[in-house]
């Protein structure tokens, strides 16, 4: 009987092992730009590389927030992940909802000419002639009304609403409801699991905003942090972060790149544990426990 086994546990053991020396070669280089981050300037440019450092420090991160570019950079990806996520949220769930409601006549031509978008990309050349006739070059707008919705989302969610029962639409009607009211006070609700998981999809698309910001802003100024980051990693010195008069002595460049990519990478990474939970519920619970 043992002998039966052992070569399924030596399997299990290998795949195990297998996957141990997997999650350390794909988690040691987040831990390594984290760790040198927070590494004192002095011991790094002792010890050049750091595993386990001595001393912690803020310093590389004291020195970006106390520049002018890195805040506001910060400040513009943030107006785009908030403003572009409901904006695009309020596009794309009514679309969806209004091609779900069979009543609507011009549903089918609509969505003849979103399965077009998703068929046919016009490409990068007729998106610049649009911008550009629009008034938006040079304009954070222009990262965000090009890319309200896209076709993918509003077929998910249009599928998404014509799973909802129709007795609830009717019964709300019956009752008197228009269907702003519907739509506000009975889909809506029932609609958070799926707006939460398209809201981070959106959400860390318009964080990670960065080949529109190259081709439509020409100001450093209205950069977002990708953009910035970008310059920081392929530049070898910090020229561009420079602190108001060196009130600060300027941490090693690696420390200060390390340090931006763990600011860039930190507001997701601390959003999505909240929406996570929204991922695996139902989309008629609340219906069914009403």
């Amino acid at each position: 009987m043992r002998s039966h086994h052992w070569p399924e546990r030596l399997g299990q053991s290998l795949n195990a092992l297998f996957l141990a020396l997997l999650a350390i070669v794909m988690i040691f280089p987040v831990y390594y730009v984290v760790v040198v981050s927070f590494t004192d300037p002095g011991e790094y440019l002792r010890k050049r590389i750091v595993l386990f450092p001595e001393n912690w420090s803020l310093e590389a991160y004291r020195y970006l927030l106390s520049t002018p570019a890195f805040p506001r950079s910060l400040g513009n990806s943030a107006f785009l992940a908030v403003a572009g996520t409901l904006l695009s949220l309020a596009v794309s769930a009514s679309l969806s909802f209004a091609l779900s409601q069979k009543q609507f006549q011009f549903r089918r031509a609509i969505m003849l000419l979103i399965l077009l978008t998703i068929l046919f990309n016009p490409g990068i050349i007729p998106n610049y002639l649009l911008v550009r006739e629009l008034g938006l070059i040079n304009s954070i707008w222009a990262l965000i009304l090009p890319s309200l919705a896209n076709g993918w989302t509003v077929l998910l969610l249009k599928n998404f609403f014509d799973s909802l029962p129709a007795e609830l639409v009717e019964s709300a009607s019956i009752d008197g409801c228009g269907v702003l009211r519907t739509w506000f006070s009975i889909v809506l609700p029932l609609s958070l699991p799926a707006l939460a998981a398209f809201g981070l999809f959106f959400a860390v698309g318009y964080w990670n905003q960065f080949f529109s910001a190259l081709i439509y802003l020409n100001e450093a100024d209205k950069w977002p942090i990708q953009v910035l980051l970008q310059n920081m990693l392929l530049s070898a010195s910090n020229v561009d972060l420079v602190a108001p008069g060196e009130q600060i002595e300027a941490p090693p460049t690696e420390m200060l790149k390390m340090a931006a990519i763990v600011t860039a990478i930190a507001p997701i990474a601390v959003v999505y544990p909240f929406l996570q939970k929204h991922f695996a519920k139902g989309a008629l619970v609340g219906s069914v426990k009403g």
